[in-house]
């Protein structure tokens, strides 16, 4: 409905499939790469989209390893091989390996509370993304919260200058929470809090044109509804 409502304005509206990438693999010496669990997840993602019909003449994604692993598992659950992908780095996470680096020497308690549990290690992210929302981590920091916040922007308007009325685009938590900060306007606090939320896999989708984005759905995760997937529903 939402959909029809978009095309029967004065201009039609594209649409935007904004996923974030398959799990990574957390703990290990290399982030940065799919485990087998975010593999199938990016597998059953693309098989939904081809059972929903879906079809998208533009694909873009960030630069790091796991989004592109994510999006070459998608093709191959779609049963589709020929779609060339555009890359954009404002879709790349935020470097949080620097960031606590950047945070060492004045915070150190968010270092031994990032090596306890995976829950304490999400309770140091919250705190350290707070100070760096606050321009608290000096210059050691990769790059400012007012940077990132821009290159996501860039990548936002390079989707929407890009051409495409469907479009598929393959991200991390941190862009895409930014994302849904800046089309509603909203603090950079709540961009924290929906960053900590969002599932590996799932999708946000989005109308826009030249004037503007609009959100319809947030972090969904529609190929993990089956009670048979729920362990699958991740979100590191």
């Amino acid at each position: 409905m939402l959909g029809l409502l978009f095309r029967s304005g004065w201009h039609a509206m594209a649409e935007l499939y904004l996923v974030r990438h398959g799990q990574a693999s957390f703990g290990t010496d290399d982030y940065d790469r799919l485990s087998a669990v975010g593999e199938q997840q990016a597998v059953w993602l693309g098989e939904y989209f081809a059972r929903q019909g879906l079809a998208f003449d533009r694909v873009i994604c960030g630069t790091l390893n796991r989004h592109t692993q994510t999006l070459a598992a998608i093709l191959r659950g779609m049963g589709r091989k020929d779609i060339a992908c555009d890359r954009h780095p404002g879709l790349n996470e935020y470097d949080f390996h620097g960031l606590f680096a950047a945070a060492a020497s004045d915070y150190p308690a968010l270092a031994q509370l990032a090596a306890g549990s995976m829950k304490d290690y999400f309770r140091a992210l919250r705190q350290l993304l707070q100070l760096w929302s606050e321009d608290k981590l000096g210059p050691a920091a990769p790059e400012t919260w007012a940077q990132f916040q821009q290159r996501v922007a860039d990548a936002r308007a390079a989707i929407r200058d890009g051409g495409g009325q469907r479009v598929l685009a393959v991200s991390s938590g941190g862009p895409i929470a930014v994302t849904l900060q800046q089309v509603l306007a909203a603090p950079p606090s709540s961009a924290i809090a929906l960053n900590l939320q969002i599932r590996n896999s799932s999708i946000s989708q989005y109308f826009f044109n030249a004037e503007a984005f609009h959100v319809a759905s947030f972090n969904g995760i529609p190929h993990l509804e089956d009670p048979e997937r729920h362990a699958f529903r991740t979100y590191g």
